[in-house]
């Protein structure tokens, strides 16, 4: 269900009236919230309900400064120096009560995340997206843990088209057909919480959304074959034989990552099958599961500004992820939205093999 669930994930555009309901769930009427803020935004006349997709490729735009994080919020230590963290190749040790804190986080990172999809729309900006995200970040107590992380411009990555990860918001304008990947991550707690998912931007040809569902449906295949005791390598097997039925390739210069109190941390979990890896998958660990899937070759390239990632054959790619929690009875997913069950965890897991279970329960693509 999963895979038929992101192929029909295209966005409805609703003209709002003044008096309705924000889009961004802040419960306030629409004129009284983000109204003046989306009617500033200048669209193209022909970007509602285009068939075609865009197919030009994409250039960079215009950053605009820094935003602001008020006093009051607690802040990583990178976050005043632009570095690196203090000790981030040490592995996660999580009290219980962190991993408790560590599951308000995460759903503080999902609800971040939800309020940015649903902000998606044909001709606003990265920017805008930013925006959207640095304020629903400081709403929820938290710091946007992008912001001048190793002097990161911006407090999401927006990943558009053949960007693969790590692009930078700028004032480029979403184009009907445009594929655009929002990775969110909160520092909350004294804690990080990473998600982020690839949406359609208006009406998609199929060759996107048939790489929408095959990235999805391989991220959850690889989160199926997580298990205590297992290899981490069983993740990139599962992910990367799914991947290359479609035809498709798995990025290999970027890996899901420990993440906790650090924004990375060990293991490293590879998306692709290394038979070398022996590390072993205990309980207690959190990490991410975020597979990188290209239309073409697994290579990339990267712009003069030492961030934004493309594919080298500038075909598209596209990105699903989750942060996880190795349990003692399965795996525990921490940022699915409230409304999603999880499928790998107790009663939920018994007596079955995970990816049987899973690969039976699902429309395949």
């Amino acid at each position: 269900m999963f895979a038929k669930k992101t192929m029909e994930n295209r966005i409805t555009i609703k003209k709002l009236g003044r008096n309705d309901p924000c889009w961004c769930d802040s419960g306030k009427k629409y004129k009284k919230c983000h109204m003046t803020q989306d009617m500033s935004i200048k669209r193209p006349q022909s970007s509602f309900n285009l068939p075609v997709a865009s197919k030009h490729l994409i250039s960079k735009g215009q950053i605009s400064p820094l935003r602001a994080v008020p006093a009051h919020i607690k802040r990583p230590n990178y976050a005043e120096n632009g570095g690196d963290e203090t000790e981030s190749s040490m592995q996660n040790k999580l009290s219980s009560q962190e991993i408790e804190q560590m599951r308000l986080t995460c759903r503080a990172a999902r609800r971040v995340l939800d309020k940015a999809i649903k902000a998606v729309r044909p001709g606003i900006t990265t920017d805008y997206l930013d925006a959207v995200v640095h304020e629903a970040c400081i709403a929820e107590g938290g710091y946007p843990s992008p912001l001048n992380y190793n002097g990161f411009p911006k407090s999401v990555c927006t990943s558009v088209n053949e960007v693969i990860c790590h692009g930078i918001p700028d004032d480029r304008p979403l184009e009907n057909g445009d594929i655009v990947n929002i990775d969110v991550t909160i520092f909350l707690n004294g804690l990080h919480g990473d998600c982020s998912e690839t949406v359609p931007v208006g009406n998609i040809e199929p060759e996107s959304q048939n790489l929408l569902a095959v990235v999805y449906e391989s991220m959850m295949r690889g989160i199926a074959a997580i298990k205590p005791d297992g290899l981490l390598r069983d993740i990139g097997r599962a992910i990367e034989t799914y991947v290359k039925k479609h035809g498709y390739s798995v990025v290999r210069a970027y890996c899901g990552h420990g993440i906790g109190r650090h924004f990375h941390c060990s293991p490293t979990i590879p998306h692709f099958y290394n038979p070398e890896e022996y590390t072993k998958i205990k309980p207690g660990m959190v990490f991410t599961v975020e597979p990188m899937v290209n239309m073409g070759t697994w290579k990339h390239t990267i712009w003069k500004d030492g961030w934004t990632a493309v594919t080298l054959d500038l075909k598209r790619s596209a990105q699903f992820e989750h942060t996880v929690l190795v349990a003692q009875d399965g795996v525990d997913i921490l940022t699915l939205s409230e409304k999603q069950s999880q499928l790998f965890l107790g009663q939920n897991n018994k007596n079955h093999t995970r990816q049987e279970d899973y690969a039976s329960s699902i429309d395949m693509v």
